[in-house]
């Protein structure tokens, strides 16, 4: 997110869903007005929030130049109907940039391991959608993609110490085994077709600026090129 926020231009930038708040990234944008919209009161936050549900964005149509969505797809009731809306808010070329688990990974497997107890928390209680469905959605809905990248090949657990010994996982993942990171990141720009209308064949008729009974002068030579 921090290689991408900067590449990000024009008036307001707004994230979707307070999961992993990137309050802090979002800084590093030179776009200067930021906005956080979800459902749950939090709260002083340091950007201005607004208290909504992410498939009902109480934004205007191609109002927003940037839209974040950090894993809001993965905890929606209808993913679809969020990008719907992220789509309706920006403007021509504005860029959404999704966040998401990925399924086919060692955290996607950890997910249906977890989700054998009881008690699941997050994020193994998100829906993990796949990348290829996400970016088929995207596709319907006008979008066209610019940066797809994989990210966390490491297990997910929380020793910081084992967790930094599993550092080499990183370099290989991206390296052997790209499709398979734990994470997911997407970046895609909202294109809109001009439509060029179909001017009517208007039937040219010469103007008469000739006075009456005057000759009009021809076009004429022996090769039958014509000249004026």
């Amino acid at each position: 997110m921090e290689q991408l926020l900067p590449g990000l231009f024009g008036y307001y930038l707004v994230q979707v869903g307070d999961l992993g708040s990137l309050t802090d990234s979002l800084k590093l944008s030179p776009i200067r007005r930021h906005l956080l919209v979800d459902a749950v009161a939090a709260g002083a936050s340091p950007v201005l929030r607004i208290l909504a549900e992410p498939p009902r964005l109480p934004l205007a149509t191609d109002a927003i130049d940037a839209v974040l969505l950090p894993h809001t797809l993965d905890f929606s009731a209808d993913p679809h109907q969020v990008l719907r809306e992220a789509e309706r808010v920006l403007i021509p070329e504005g860029r959404v940039i999704i966040l998401g688990f990925n399924p086919w990974s060692l955290w996607g497997g950890w997910r249906i391991v977890r989700r054998f107890k009881s008690k699941v928390g997050i994020p193994w209680c998100g829906q993990f959608l796949t990348l290829r469905r996400v970016q088929d959605w995207l596709g319907l809905l006008g979008f066209d993609l610019e940066v797809t990248r994989y990210l966390m090949f490491s297990p997910p657990l929380k020793g910081p110490g084992l967790m930094g010994r599993l550092d080499f996982m990183e370099t290989a993942g991206r390296r052997w085994w790209p499709m398979f990171g734990g994470v997911y990141l997407i970046q895609a720009v909202k294109r809109v077709s001009t439509l060029r209308p179909i001017e009517p064949r208007w039937k040219k008729a010469r103007s008469k600026i000739l006075g009456a009974g005057a000759i009009e002068p021809t076009a004429r030579n022996s090769n039958g090129d014509g000249f004026c």
